[in-house]
């Protein structure tokens, strides 16, 4: 079973070891848990590659078209309802920041 995992690996190095059962099941009929696949990937150190990084849907943006101007200035403090409305969102601080 190792052998045939790792001649599926080669062809499908994208594949983790669940698809890789799929595939086992599929193709030869073999029926095992995933946990053995597992082990056996574990010990043969078959891992899937990465078909793209992830950057998520939102960024601050490199050249922002409009930056707010800083009316407030930490003060607060409201006498009436509805006087004052602040945001928490910080846009270009931090480990996501493209600067």
């Amino acid at each position: 079973m190792a052998e045939r995992l790792e001649e599926l690996h080669k062809q499908h190095p994208d594949m983790g070891y669940r698809r890789l059962n799929d595939k086992l099941y599929h193709d030869d009929k073999i029926d095992v848990n995933d946990k053995r696949i597992l082990r056996i990937c574990r010990k043969k150190q078959i891992k899937s590659t990465l078909k793209h990084r992830y950057d998520g849907c939102t960024r601050p943006s490199r050249k922002p078209g409009f930056i707010a101007e800083n009316v407030l200035n930490r003060d607060f403090h409201a006498d009436n309802p509805n006087e004052k409305w602040v945001t928490d969102t910080i846009i270009g601080t931090g480990p996501t920041s493209r600067e």
